[in-house]
């Protein structure tokens, strides 16, 4: 069944949509205003997720070494948050998305923004895309590429960078001594929420960057409890506006399952059962 949802060209355009197509309402009632659906970074506990998740772009466009008159590619965009923020550092940035939900969402954000005229987002799979870039950013799209098509998204990774350029990849992990055991198997969360969903192991990420060849990998920074405070201050925003769900036309065996699927994943997390990684790559100059 999982095998049958492999994430080819023809099946990303369904498997993309069948998550992040559920409605731009349904995901602010427990994303915060950026609407990032990835892990923020903490400074404090005290911080706001809001002030978080601008850590986390912060530190992702800063790993990549990103300045003022950059041309920047995001793979996954989102609802936008990282593309209106490397624009507002003065950048022009190319994004792309198979979701038609967050490409109406962020090209509205874009707008009202300001920054529309420096935001070029399109509806593209990953694997058509050409031309070379400053800096390469993807946040949390690994995880819907699949185990055998890893190679072609590192490939695709250094064919867009120019020589010497980096690219931060965030990636959610599973050990390595799981990752065999895991490629054989369609877990809960493969099943019922992310369909064609994969989960690399940091071997798999090296292996793959050794494969792909002319780029470097300099480092991986894990912060796996920061996604455990993400994904309960989620949980806490959901239940807070279940009215609003269910008014959206989602009802109680819906959120059941995804209150699961939070506690599922901060559980994970909070045990080291899974990591997310902040991934750092240079090309070969």
């Amino acid at each position: 069944y999982h095998r049958a949802r492999r994430n080819t060209l023809e099946q990303s355009r369904d498997n993309i949509p069948a998550h992040y197509d559920l409605s731009n309402d349904f995901y602010a009632t427990f994303l915060d205003p950026t609407m990032t659906y990835s892990s923020a970074c903490f400074n404090s506990p005290a911080e706001s997720l809001e002030q978080a998740q601008w850590n986390k772009i912060d530190r992702m466009l800063d790993l990549a070494g990103v300045q003022a008159g950059d041309h920047v590619l995001e793979i996954g965009s989102g609802w936008g948050a990282l593309a209106q923020r490397a624009a507002e550092r003065g950048c022009t940035v190319k994004t792309i998305t198979l979701s038609e939900q967050q490409y109406q969402y962020a090209n509205a954000r874009f707008a009202q923004a300001g920054c529309a005229e420096q935001v070029e987002i399109a509806l593209q799979d990953y694997r058509s895309l050409q031309g070379q870039f400053d800096a390469v950013v993807s946040c949390e799209m690994i995880e819907a590429v699949g185990h055998e098509y890893l190679p072609s998204y590192f490939q695709i990774i250094q064919q867009s960078l120019k020589p010497g350029a980096k690219a931060v990849i965030q990636a959610i992990t599973i050990p390595d001594e799981r990752y065999q055991r895991y490629c054989r198997s369609c877990d809960w969360i493969q099943k019922y929420i992310f369909p064609g969903g994969h989960l690399p192991s940091p071997g798999a990420i090296a292996d793959n960057v050794r494969q792909a060849g002319g780029m470097q990998l300099l480092e991986m920074q894990a912060f796996g409890p920061d996604y455990a405070e993400t994904l309960r201050r989620w949980a806490v925003d959901f239940n807070r506006n279940q009215a609003v769900v269910h008014q959206l036309g989602f009802d109680a065996p819906f959120c059941r399952k995804w209150n699961y699927y939070f506690s599922y994943c901060e559980a994970g997390f909070a045990s080291a059962l899974i990591d997310v990684q902040h991934v750092l790559l240079q090309r070969d100059r």
